[in-house]
Order: structure tokens, then C-alpha cells, then sequence
């Protein structure tokens, strides 16, 4: 089985040498994201802001792989801060629809670009859609 590199405009270029995500098979590993404006390539401001953007980056590279967030099987969270755990759900509880990804998360020392959070996932294509289903209702932008 090979390997084929996924790529978003709509998402963040690679900080080094790896893609924003790998398609083997049915099965897409999206690379850690963080809170970066994919225009500007800044860093949005603030906790709420970031995990917001996190989400939607790796939404734009699911999509790229021909997928939705609601294919992702499981992610990893990673966070500056555990106290932001609760928020984080809040946010991620408005892009994501039951059965909920597997999930880990964890409490790191420090974060790429001082950024409080990252989000990794592996997603399996049509793995949130039902035979007949076209597509999920839109989540939050």
C-alpha cells in the first residue's frame, strides 16, 4: 500500500519537513495542528481563538483528503494547560457529532510558537457517514 501526501490552502503550510497530512489507504493521519491563521500565518490570540482555528485547520485537511472531522476516529490533544480542558471541550463539542473520536489528552511543557494548543487526529474516510448519507449537516464554521 503507498503513501500519498495531503495538502490544504486552507490550512497552515508544514513548519518542516512533513505534510499537513498522509493518506494510506482509507486511512489519513492529519499532523498536529495549532492555531495558526493559514492567510497570515500568525498565531491567533488566546486559548478560545486557537482551539476554534486548531479545528478548523484540521477540518480543511480532512476535506483535502475527501473527508469531514466527522471521519476522524481519534485525536490527540495536546495543551499548555490542563485548566483549559474544559473550554476545549466546549469547542470541540461544536465541530465534532456523537459517536465522538477517540480521544487522549495531555498536559505538555511547551508548544510550537508558544501555542497553547495542538490537535492531531487519524481519520478513516466515511467513517461518520452511513450508507445513502451524502454528507453531515455543516457544524460550526
Amino acid at each position: 500500500m503507498g503513501k500519498e501526501a495531503i495538502h490544504s490552502k486552507h490550512a497552515p503550510a508544514a513548519l518542516g519537513p512533513y505534510s499537513q497530512g498522509i493518506r494510506a489507504g482509507d486511512t489519513v493521519y492529519l499532523s498536529g495542528q495549532i492555531g495558526l491563521d493559514p492567510a497570515t500565518g500568525a498565531l491567533v490570540d488566546g486559548i478560545d481563538a486557537q482551539a476554534r482555528q486548531v479545528f478548523k485547520n484540521l477540518r480543511a485537511v480532512a476535506q483535502a483528503a475527501g473527508g469531514e472531522l466527522d471521519d476522524v476516529v481519534k485525536l490527540t490533544l495536546l495543551l499548555a494547560d490542563l485548566g483549559d480542558f474544559v473550554l476545549v471541550n466546549e469547542i470541540m463539542a461544536g465541530f465534532f457529532s456523537a459517536p465522538f473520536p477517540a480521544r487522549a489528552t495531555y498536559q505538555v511543557a511547551a508548544l510550537p510558537k508558544g501555542a497553547r494548543i495542538e490537535v492531531e487526529a487519524v481519520l478513516v474516510r466515511d467513517a461518520g457517514r452511513r450508507v445513502g448519507q451524502d454528507a453531515r449537516p455543516g457544524r460550526e464554521p
